[in-house]
Parts: C-alpha cells; sequence; structure tokens
C-alpha cells in the first residue's frame, strides 16, 4: 500500500472536474461561517461534517447553495482560488480546469468586474505561490433555467477572464433535459469556448446522448449512467470523448452505492477515455492522490493504468499546446521509473481479447 501511496504521489496530474466552491477546505468554510453566521452553516468542525454527509443528490445541491452563500466579496474568491491551488498542490496537479458558477456569486452581491478580477488575480497567485496552472470553465445551473443560462454566457462574453476556455452545465439533471440550452452552447462555441457538460450523473444514457448531440460536449462531467448503453460506450471511444470520473463524489452524493460497484473499470475495459477528479474535495473529503490510490486497491489498476489515466486527463485538456507537451513529459519522466503494482488479489479482471 505505500509502494502505491509513493508511486500516486510521485506522478505529476491535471484535473478537469473541479467546483470552486466545493474545494473550499474545512477549515476555509469554518472562518467563512464565523464570518457569516446568518448563512446557516456549522461553525464547529464536527457539526461541519455531519452537514456534510448527504443523503442524495438533491440534498447535496441544497447543501452546496448554502455553502456558495458564504462567498460575498471579491476577497473571498481569490481565497478559494488560492486555497483550491494550495491542496491541489498536495496531489502534485500541476494544471486544473476549474467550474465556477457565475450566477451564484453575482447574485451574492460580487460587481460583475470584481468577480472578473478576483478570478484572475487569484489564477496569477496560483501560479506564482503553488506552481498550478489554472483555467475556468463558467457552469450554467441547470435547475435555475434557461434565463441563468442567458445571464452565464453574457457574463462569460463580457467579462471574460483570462483562462476562460469553457462553458459548463451542471447542478440538477432529473427533469433538466440538456437540450434547452441548446442556444446557449452554440453562442458560447460560436465564441470559442469548449463545451464541457455534466450528464449521466445521476440520469441514464439519454442525457449523455443530448449532451453530445444538443450541445456539442467535448467532454462529459460523470457520466456514469452511460454504462448501460454499449452503443453510447462505443460512441465516446471512437469519438475519443473523455468521461471526468469522480468516484467518490458519486459515493458521498449516493449516486452509486460504494466504490466497489462503481462503474469505471466498465468504462477502461471498453477503451473509453477516462479521468479521475475529485469533483468538490473539500465537501467529499478526498484529494486527487486519494481518488488514484482508491482506483488501485479497490479496482486493481496498476502504475501503467494510473499512468495512462493522467496522460488522458492531459490530452483532453483545453490548455495550450506547450503546457500539454510539458506535462506529458513530465509524466513520462515519471512513468519511466521503477513499476509499482497492485496485489493481485485486487487486479480487476482483464478485458476478454
Amino acid at each position: 500500500m505505500s509502494d502505491v501511496m509513493s508511486a500516486v504521489a510521485s506522478l505529476p496530474k491535471v484535473e478537469l472536474h473541479l467546483h470552486l466552491v466545493g474545494s473550499a477546505s474545512v477549515e476555509t468554510v469554518l472562518e467563512l461561517a464565523r464570518r457569516h453566521p446568518d448563512a446557516g452553516v456549522p461553525t464547529e468542525r464536527a457539526a461541519l461534517a455531519a452537514y456534510y454527509e448527504f443523503h442524495d443528490f438533491p440534498h447535496f445541491l441544497a447543501v452546496y447553495g448554502v455553502v456558495s452563500g458564504l462567498v460575498r466579496t471579491s476577497a473571498d474568491i481569490v481565497a478559494l482560488v488560492v486555497g483550491l491551488a494550495r491542496d491541489a498542490a498536495r496531489s502534485n496537479v500541476r494544471y486544473a480546469e476549474v467550474t465556477v458558477t457565475p450566477t451564484s456569486h453575482l447574485r451574492a452581491g460580487i460587481a460583475p468586474d470584481e468577480l472578473a478580477e478576483a478570478l484572475t488575480q487569484g489564477r496569477q497567485l496560483a501560479a506564482a505561490e503553488h506552481r498550478v496552472g489554472l483555467n475556468w470553465i463558467f457552469d450554467i445551473a441547470g435547475g435555475e433555467g434557461q434565463q441563468s443560462g442567458w445571464e452565464t454566457v453574457a457574463f462569460a462574453l463580457r467579462h471574460r477572464p483570462a483562462g476562460l476556455v469553457a462553458l459548463g452545465l451542471g447542478g440538477l439533471e432529473v427533469g433538466v433535459g440538456r437540450a434547452q440550452f441548446r442556444r446557449h452552447f452554440t453562442l458560447a462555441r460560436e465564441a470559442g469556448l469548449a463545451s464541457v457538460v455534466h450528464a449521466g450523473e445521476t440520469t441514464g444514457p439519454a442525457s449523455v446522448w443530448s449532451a453530445i448531440h444538443d450541445l456539442g460536449a467535448a467532454r462529459i462531467g460523470h457520466g456514469i449512467g452511460a454504462v448501460s448503453d454499449p452503443r453510447l460506450l462505443d460512441h465516446l471511444r471512437e469519438r475519443r470523448i473523455t468521461v471526468e470520473m469522480c468516484p467518490t463524489s458519486n459515493v458521498r452524493t449516493r449516486a452509486v452505492a460504494s466504490w466497489e460497484v462503481h462503474p469505471l473499470p466498465r468504462f477502461l475495459d471498453h477503451g473509453v477515455p477516462v479521468t479521475l477528479s475529485t469533483d468538490d474535495p473539500g465537501m467529499f473529503g478526498a484529494q486527487l492522490n486519494d481518488e488514484y490510490v482508491r482506483a488501485a486497491t479497490v479496482f486493481g489498476l496498476t502504475q501503467a493504468e494510473l499512468v495512462q489515466i493522467a496522460r488522458t486527463g492531459v490530452r483532453a485538456a483545453l490548455c495550450e499546446e506547450p503546457v500539454r507537451e510539458r506535462l506529458l513529459a513530465e509524466i513520462d519522466a515519471v512513468a519511466d521509473g521503477p513499476q509499482v503494482s497492485t496485489s493481485e488479489s485486487l487486479r480487476r479482471d482483464a478485458p476478454a481479447s
């Protein structure tokens, strides 16, 4: 086990599915909660841990919304970004794409120009202080409807900060058809932003198909509902549409019953490009190294397979080509070292040839 942890720790990584508010450490949330006791977020560690015990996905979204209400100033935004980079660096993350839901911060009273400037300042500090490169995905909260979507697109195009690379869609999936946001994503893609869509997190393959066909998704967030449709898995493999897997998140929100039954190995066996991410590490209590270690110990992935997942993340990243080449070279340098295998008793069955 210690060998696996050491191998994972040494592996340079990217993280492509990471929400700004959900990344906030327990210490940061407690500090904000004590600063804003009217928000209703617990101000003591034990109580906050209990607050983060999610009954189901809608309950998680409700808690996320309350915690998001703690972020009320541009200084709070900068603190979140720098804290995210600090924590990511501890898992040897060199580059991350951070999902920001602008409407939640604008409605909290942060002016548009101030929000854009805070993201820019935080991004610069993340690189200077923690050597973590950051880019942004501006996220539509699907459950808030099309008007919220237009507000998000308008902010993205009028106040476009450095590092904005994509438009995303997250939040509630049940009853929130992906296709209703077709015009939003068309406009964003015409402006040069990629389409990165949550789909199949708590719904079936139809939402993933819609994300691809209606919204032009270049990557799928979560996507676990695709596992029941072999034709969809074929499509993801053949079109090289990367699926951003967040197993701990799926377990904590009860989207799946446990790590042991998570469909990640079935995606890998089918040849679908897969990355590992934490989604909301502050709320779920898992950093990116933890996701990699569990993938090894629960599914029996070898070090070579973990390296391949890291490479897949770099190839799917919306970064500049020199950054991609440097990151791949850093991963290759580690991959050329001694290999560590997991116990044979933990290895998943090899796919049929």
